[in-house]
């Protein structure tokens, strides 16, 4: 009797319907797909490429954070999250627009070559629970890791300032988490979030 897996295509198939119509060349392999098959899939229409171990369902509908979740997925769900400009972006705090996708990992994963389209960050601290959140099935940092990191890397004052805003009267941040937090990232950001805070509270 063969040990060989057999394909499980509905099970495939579910993975990619909750990820936006993707899903990556190893959870192929855990549904029993080879290389060969995969390939054989692609060429008959079935599947298209997206990038170098990453596929999709032909012809599955596009969503608005399609491409966040498809560079997430190639550098590795188990250890990235969505972070800084995409993570505002995520959670629907101010305009930017990021032209690349953010994701952090551990310091310790700085080896990381990251896919094009993708900006890696490095954290050498393990991340609090309360720092890391789900959207649409998405790892990402919460709204205040968000607003921080964007702050500290250089994202534009007026965003900053607008991310806070909405994110106070939204109720998913407070001003006294944001203002100590940020006195641990230096006078800089400090000094951007006080200012944002102070902007805020006067309007």
């Amino acid at each position: 009797m063969s040990d060989r897996v057999r394909p499980d295509a509905e099970g495939i198939h579910r993975v990619a319907y909750s990820q936006d119509g993707y899903f990556t060349a190893a959870q192929a392999r855990e549904h029993g797909f080879s290389t060969q098959l995969l390939d054989h899939h692609v060429r008959s229409g079935r599947y298209e490429r997206a990038r170098r171990g990453l596929y999709r369902l032909r012809g599955y509908p596009g969503s608005s954070h399609e491409q966040v979740r498809a560079g997430w997925l190639v550098v590795g769900t188990d250890r990235a999250l969505v972070s800084h400009e995409s993570a505002l972006e995520l959670h629907e705090l101010s305009d930017v627009l990021p032209n690349s996708v953010h994701l952090l990992v551990d310091r310790r994963d700085r080896g990381i070559k990251p896919p094009p389209g993708v900006v890696i960050h490095t954290t050498g601290e393990p991340l609090q629970p309360s720092e890391v959140m789900s959207i649409e099935g998405i790892r990402v940092t919460s709204p205040e890791r968000a607003i921080l990191d964007a702050a500290a890397t250089g994202t534009q004052p007026e965003q900053i300032e607008m991310a806070v805003r909405q994110a106070l009267r939204r109720g998913i941040v407070t001003a006294t988490m944001l203002r100590e937090h940020s006195q641990r990232r230096g006078w800089r950001v400090a000094q951007l979030i006080a200012g944002a805070l102070d902007q805020t509270q006067a309007a």
